[in-house]
């Protein structure tokens, strides 16, 4: 197993060098061959959500099931989503649940960082569910969480005590819990200002908060989020850190680091690029797809 590691860490590396050293998967670039039979297709659907309808698109593989799942949490405020990346997943032959967590996007509910944690845990109970997973073709012995920024340190939440899961995802994971300390130094108007060059995107997008009660929620709970106090939580599962150069990706491999000393089974990862992985698109896709593909099958 660790051999399976090794390579699929060698595969990133060479991903982001000038020269790619290995092939890229298929399911990247190219369509699957057509299968009539069992075509691949996406359902609208709510995902329930402490009494709530989380708005969700399951993007379903085509082929004979079940399929393996991924559930793909969008980070702050969800403007990207990554769906190239889902797209790439589903060719793939995985099934990908995307969503809106309550009060984001016309999900309904307040928008909260808390509640951005619950409503991970529930689209995983949500997929896992026997009967759902009969309905929609899920094999529940291979789910991955997977999350960029926000929704990286939401599936990282989600993930913390559940060693059912195949994998984990953080996708340049924002280490909420890391921003406390700054916030905490100020207080008042100060903070507020600060809050809203922060979080400078939310335009229409949450509903019931703003950047400065985001700022007061990060400082309330910022000990209990710092993602790498939960790292001998993450030990039980393989997971795979994708960090950006020139965004988040010195506290992802410290995440990384933290894990990997704990005795967990991670994959650490470092591209040169933004936050959203603007001019590593292709390289992304291809990284976590290989490692999809490489994760032991039962």
């Amino acid at each position: 197993m660790r051999r399976g590691w090794m390579v699929v860490a060698a595969f990133a590396l060479a991903l982001a060098s000038p020269v790619r050293a290995q092939p890229i998967p298929a399911a990247v670039i190219s369509d699957p061959a057509p299968d009539p039979a069992h075509p691949p297709h996406q359902t609208q659907l709510l995902v329930p959500s402490a009494g709530l309808g989380m708005n969700g698109l399951f993007m379903l593989a085509g082929g004979a099931g079940p399929h393996p799942t991924m559930i793909l949490f969008h980070g702050f405020p969800g403007n990207e989503q990554n769906l190239d990346l889902a797209q790439a997943a589903r060719r793939a032959g995985w099934n990908v649940l995307t969503l809106h967590y309550g009060g984001a996007w016309g999900s309904p509910g307040v928008f909260t960082l808390q509640h951005v944690i619950e409503d991970a845990k529930a689209a995983e109970t949500f997929v896992e569910d026997p009967a759902n997973a009969a309905r929609y073709g899920i094999d529940r012995r291979r789910i991955v969480l997977a999350g960029h920024s926000m929704g990286g340190f939401a599936a990282a939440a989600a993930a913390r005590d559940d060693a059912t899961l195949a994998g984990v995802i953080l996708i340049d994971a924002w280490n909420i819990g890391s921003d406390a300390a700054d916030f905490a130094r100020l207080s008042g108007k100060a903070r507020a200002v600060a809050a809203g060059q922060a979080f400078d995107d939310l335009g229409n997008s949450l509903a019931g908060t703003s950047p400065k009660a985001i700022a007061d929620e990060i400082v309330a709970r910022g000990k209990d989020w710092d993602v790498l106090t939960w790292a001998p939580r993450l030990t039980r599962i393989p997971m795979l850190v994708v960090g950006a150069e020139k965004a988040g990706g010195k506290d992802n491999h410290a995440i990384a680091q933290a894990v990997a000393r704990a005795g967990g089974h991670v994959t650490d990862v470092t591209l040169p690029t933004d936050h959203p992985f603007s001019d590593h698109r292709i390289a992304l896709e291809a990284l976590i797809v290989t490692w999809l593909d490489a994760l032991p099958k039962p």
